[in-house]
């Protein structure tokens, strides 16, 4: 165990550090929490509907909605070409790359044929479902204009600045159009289709048992390393935002919800994610009553957080970070938190989110019964969280008796 957990310190965890802090990687990572205020706006909107559908004379809010959240792919494109491009230096392009990739990805969705004169279809192709087409289109424009800022173009010339300025950004700015152009009106390419079939096989393994334990799991597993839990954003924002859409839509047409892995049942929820990734809000009570001082002090400190499921000071600062003695519970919470919530949904013995509220800091279970609809909610949580607490009961305990060795030390 010993060797193990020295190779993760100093071998493996530093390298997926390096690995995730490029540029490209960081700017995706960059781009899913530039989109959060948006995607919040709409939840603020989803969460006042369930006001009004018990008082309809409350006013309707929904141009809020379909003016923010209802555009996220235009957003996304937007803040992909423009992450990109301030990761990858290249300031003078970061609002340039973003336009253009707006222009391109609206070349894409303008619907065609019957329904070319559609402003519904149009407006309904910039929703959530076509996230992943956003998120495409504003890398493949930052590509271009990467390549042309690589090439220093007039960069030592006699030329006038504000000259070189506009043919620096013209040139790549005509390049991805015509690029567009060509591939959406010569060879008629559908690019939504293409790029929605492409992550189609993701939306699909992710959306099972065995991809929503493995997502969990591996979300916990890198964040016992040091490793930020945005990072996943980029593969899993794309499939909750199409999941919760089509939850929406059925319940809207009179069906059931039937898409388990939304972003509602991760975080929302508050069962995978209860005091925060990894499950620590039962780690943090059983600091709140250790028999060590310092134990004890911390987990009365971080136990405010913990209640708003934001559990960054309990990871670093009891810690469970690099701390083998915790690390193993926080993964097999992370196990045993997709299973316990597929087991109740998939079994009817709890609902499934069929509105997008995405508020992850609102105390649970409140937050667990608000985002199903289902007062089972409140029975439901506290038996995962006795269960969490057993699992982190026997680690903690001999993890206490160090603490407890070194203070006796430290008063010798």
């Amino acid at each position: 165990m010993n060797r193990f957990m020295k190779w993760l310190a100093e071998s493996f965890a530093p390298t997926m550090n390096r690995w995730f802090s490029k540029p490209w990687l960081a700017a995706v990572s960059s781009c899913m929490q530039k989109i959060i205020p948006f995607i919040l706006t709409g939840s603020l909107i989803y969460f006042y509907n369930v006001f009004v559908s018990f008082i309809p004379s409350l006013p309707d809010l929904s141009p809020i909605l379909n003016y923010s959240f209802m555009l996220i792919t235009m957003i996304v494109a937007f803040m992909m070409a423009n992450q990109c491009m301030e990761k990858l230096n290249h300031p003078g392009y970061t609002t340039n790359a973003g336009i253009v990739a707006i222009c391109i990805l609206f070349m894409a969705v303008t619907p065609k044929g019957d329904s070319a004169d559609s402003l519904s279809s149009f407006m309904g192709n910039l929703g959530p479902s076509g996230i992943a087409v956003g998120m495409v289109i504003g890398l493949l424009v930052s590509v271009v204009f990467h390549l042309w800022g690589k090439l220093h173009f007039l960069e030592d010339s006699s030329v006038p600045d504000f000259v070189t300025g506009w043919i620096n950004t013209i040139i790549p700015n005509v390049v991805c159009l015509a690029i567009g152009m060509i591939v959406v009106f010569n060879f008629g390419i559908n690019l939504v289709d293409v790029i929605l079939g492409i992550f189609m096989p993701i939306s699909n393994i992710l959306s099972t048992l065995p991809g929503f334990v493995l997502y969990s799991f591996v979300m916990g597993f890198f964040y016992t390393l040091g490793v930020s839990t945005w990072l996943w954003g980029a593969i899993s924002t794309p499939v909750f935002m199409i999941n919760i859409q089509q939850n929406i839509d059925a319940v809207a047409a009179g069906n059931a919800a039937t898409q388990i892995v939304t972003s509602e049942a991760v975080f929302t929820l508050a069962f995978i994610t209860m005091g925060g990734v990894c499950c620590t809000l039962g780690l943090n009570l059983l600091m709140c009553f250790s028999k060590s001082k310092q134990l004890k002090m911390l987990g009365r400190v971080f136990l405010a957080p913990s209640i708003f499921n934001i559990n960054e000071p309990i990871m670093f600062g009891a810690p469970v970070v690099f701390n083998p003695l915790l690390m193993l519970p926080a993964w097999i919470n992370a196990i045993i938190g997709p299973i316990y919530v597929w087991i109740l949904m998939s079994t009817g013995l709890l609902n499934i989110p069929s509105k997008m509220i995405q508020v992850g800091q609102i105390p649970a279970p409140f937050c667990s019964v608000m985002v199903t609809q289902d007062m089972r909610a409140l029975l439901w949580w506290a038996v995962l969280f006795v269960i969490y607490i057993a699992i982190w009961y026997p680690f903690f305990k001999v993890y206490e008796k160090q603490k407890l060795q070194e203070e006796s030390q430290q008063v010798a």
